[in-house]
Order: structure tokens, then sequence, then C-alpha cells
């Protein structure tokens, strides 16, 4: 077992772990510490706990210091500075006739680089670009171009819910998400509906998926023919979150009726009434192949 602390660099980014050595961290605590990229400013969100050393991934960094009052001047400068470095690149593609978005700009704590993050349909030559920003920051330069998750992500917005949206709230990481997910929960298929303010499948598609599916093994298929209390019949509907279903039963004087019956009331047969059988494709009990895997 290895004792780290849990630290973001920004709000609802991913936590990375960090060793806190001989120094008194606690949650919520702001941390210099040492990355792969220089020194950073970060937000300790998970205090000192064990975990196994298959869960690090190798060298695990340490915590420099608690930070200082210098230290949160250091980093409100940087942010300040950002913002005059986005309305300088912005210029600069203008003038170069790119073809791509800005998103962000971020200077790391020391200075030792700035990073451009933009958005943009295919490969772009910014070559030039780079050499006028060195020639005006001097310091390294990169230009690192994301997907739509997460611009959606850093620039945030207010989701069909009504709320701001989840990356930008909470998600640490981006977790795949697929049209199947949709099918199970009986959601409309159109685009439109189920799509977040980046274009691709609404996260939120994940939260319920497990017990969706965990459901989905409960309830008879639409046309299973199915024993209940009043005869045999077909299920012709289901609700998942209610584990009810719509059966046709055959009543002993010959007539039809539509019941509702909870799924412990209802007895599989193993038989099927082909009538009611939607195609493999559309069965939302059987969602179709991943119409496309999310995770940038």
């Amino acid at each position: 077992m290895v004792t780290v602390v849990g630290v973001r660099f920004k709000k609802a980014g991913k936590i990375y772990y960090f060793d806190p050595d001989i120094i008194e961290v606690k949650s919520n605590d702001f941390v210099i510490v040492e990355t792969a990229r220089g020194i950073e400013f970060g937000h300790v969100v998970l205090g000192p706990r064990d975990i196994h050393k298959e869960e690090i991934v190798a060298p695990l960094k340490k915590v420099l210091r608690i930070a200082e009052d210098e230290d949160f001047n250091t980093h409100r400068e940087n942010r300040n500075k950002a913002k005059e470095a986005m309305t300088t690149c912005q210029k600069k593609i203008k003038e170069h006739g790119l073809d791509m978005r800005l998103v962000d700009v971020e200077f790391t704590f020391d200075n030792n680089k700035v990073i451009f993050y933009f958005t943009a349909d295919g490969r772009v030559d910014f070559r030039d670009l780079v050499k006028d920003l060195a020639a005006i920051f001097k310091t390294r330069i990169e230009l690192r171009q994301i997907g739509v998750r997460d611009e959606a992500k850093m620039i945030g917005g207010i989701g069909s819910c009504g709320k701001q949206v989840c990356c930008t709230q909470f998600l640490g990481e981006f977790n795949p998400v697929s049209i199947k997910m949709a099918k199970e929960q009986s959601l409309s298929l159109n685009p439109t509906k189920i799509s977040g303010l980046c274009g691709r499948l609404m996260c939120c598609l994940k939260y319920e998926h497990e017990a969706y599916e965990e459901l989905l093994t409960k309830i008879p298929q639409i046309g299973a023919i199915v024993k209940t209390e009043k005869g045999k019949g077909t299920v012709i509907d289901s609700y998942t979150l209610l584990e009810r279903v719509k059966v046709k039963v055959k009543l002993e004087d010959g007539t039809d009726d539509i019941i509702q019956f909870q799924i412990d009331d209802v007895e599989a047969t193993g038989e099927v009434d082909l009538r009611y059988v939607k195609g493999n494709d559309d069965n939302h009990h059987h969602g179709s192949e991943d119409l496309e895997n999310l995770d940038d």
C-alpha cells in the first residue's frame, strides 16, 4: 500500500495522485507539486489515503509544499496573462487565416510553457503561428487540438435539463456512451433530444445504464408468451423502472383483454409470438451495436 493525495488542476478535471511525503496535507488544501510538464498549482480533493501500487502510474511525484500567499498571487497572475494571451492568439490566427477555433489558454505555474487549446475539423499547419507566439511570449509554446467534448467541458453551458453541463461541474473523465444505452432506456432516438452541447450523446445516459441492464434481465421481451393468473398471454409492452409488463391475455370466454402485471406475477413459457417482435435492431431489450464510441 502507498499513501497518496488526490490533486486536481482544473475544476472537474482529472484527479492525479501525489506522494505527500512528510508534509501534512489535508483535503481542500492548495499545493505546489511537480508534474511531467513542470511545477504546478493544484487543489487537494482527496485527503491522504492508502491505495494499492497497481493503481499508481509510476513514477509517483511528490508534493513540494502547501501553497503560500506568493503562490496564490502567481496563480492569479497566470490566469490574467492567459486572458491576454487568448486575445493575442486569436488575432494571430486571423492574420494567418487558419481554420481553427481557440478554446482556452493555460500558463504552467512556472511559466515554462504556454498551452493553447483549439478545435478544428482537420489537421492545421500552425508552424508559423507557433513562431509568432514564441516571439511574443518568449517561452515554450504548445498548441493542443482537443475534441468537441473537451471543448464543451472547458467552455461550459446549460444542458437540456436546465442545469450546468455535468462535464463542467463534476465529471473528471469522459466515459464511452452508446446509442444502446438510449434504446435500453426507451428514449427517443432523435439525435437532437439525446445529444449534449458538444453534439455527442449525453453523458447522463450512462448514469442509469447499469440499473436498466439489471432490470432488463428480469423483464420478458416484447412478444414473449407468459403465464398469468388470468391465463396465457403475450407481452406487448413493458415499463422497466416500474418492473411491470402489459400483457394481452386470452380469457376463458374467448375474448382478449390487456392487463398490466408486475414481473413477479408472470412466468415465461419460452414461447414467442412473432407478430409482436420487432427487428433485432429495434428491440429495446437487445440494443444494436454501438452507434459510436464517444470516449475522446
